[in-house]
């Protein structure tokens, strides 16, 4: 697959690839990004660490608690009762 080309934008200073390869190096290093952010929404195939996979767990049993509070609220506002999550 070939990467889409876009038009540069008129006026826009032009910038090299050792430029660009330094201000992106500069970002990350100013920031503190050290991984992609995404690597903690998602299960993947690869081997994660530990310290990922307790932040992944965590995400999902607080994202979990928030869906559920808001399904009980949104009952309770449209006056529909909700049996216990644990219920037969």
């Amino acid at each position: 697959m070939t990467p889409k080309r876009e038009k540069p934008v008129p006026g826009a200073p032009v910038m090299s690839s050792s430029d660009y390869d330094a201000a992106v190096a500069a970002f990350i290093r100013n920031k503190g990004v050290t991984r992609c952010p995404t690597a903690c929404l998602v299960r993947t195939q690869a081997s994660v660490p530990a310290a990922d996979r307790a932040a992944l767990e965590q995400y999902e049993a607080e994202r979990e608690r928030s869906r559920r509070e808001n399904l009980t609220a949104a009952a309770r506002w449209s006056g529909i009762g909700l049996r216990p999550s644990n219920a037969c």
